[in-house]
């Protein structure tokens, strides 16, 4: 399962499969991107640049930019940007996998949220993402990923299912590429503070 597998899955993926509760109807989906956004308000600091790495078609990224947040949608699949391009044309969009986002940037952001993506890659592929992510985060920013730790935890086998990963691999990967995992409380998805890399 490579980091292109994935997105080419995605770009051929009905619509409904974006999210659950887009199979429930439009409006479901739309208030979960809305409620979504509010708690990443109780996070991120009000009004600052935030890329939504994964974005799709903006279900999260612009209620956040209603909000008051800079908001750039970065996603690997042109299919997804083009969705936001139409519901939002006034976003910038990104096309990057990830691993070369502060190329693609230009310049350091405040935060990267990223949900609903990490899961569905392989260790290899997320941890590329993830430092790629890192990379494109100021020293003191904040990461907000759907990262998940299990006790006992197992790598997806394909697009769609779902990597969980030990507490030990996380915090390896952490040190490694200078990240300070934060107290989340009241956070479904794991915080995590840029520092510099030991």
């Amino acid at each position: 399962m490579t980091i292109d597998s994935v997105i080419d899955a995605w770009n051929t993926a009905d619509p409904t499969a974006i999210h659950p509760t887009r199979g429930i109807s439009e409006d479901a989906y739309r208030i979960s991107g809305e409620n979504q956004a509010a708690l990443l308000s109780t996070i991120l600091p009000a009004g600052c640049r935030v890329v939504d790495f994964g974005c799709g078609d903006g279900r999260v990224a612009i209620p956040l930019a209603g909000l008051g947040y800079e908001v750039t949608a970065a996603d690997g699949s042109q299919v997804m940007l083009d969705r936001i391009a139409e519901a939002a044309p006034e976003m910038p969009t990104v096309l990057t996998d990830g691993t070369n986002l502060a190329d693609q940037l230009g310049r350091k952001t405040d935060a990267v949220i990223s949900l609903a993506v990490l899961i569905h890659h392989s260790y290899d592929s997320a941890a590329r993402i993830i430092e790629g992510l890192r990379a494109s985060v100021r020293v003191n920013g904040l990461l907000v990923l759907d990262w998940p730790v299990a006790d006992e935890p197992i790598e997806g086998s394909n697009w769609i299912s779902v990597t969980t990963w030990s507490r030990a691999q996380q915090e390896d990967l952490c040190q490694r590429i200078g990240l300070k995992r934060l107290d989340s409380a009241g956070s479904p998805w794991p915080v995590f503070r840029a520092v510099k890399a030991s």
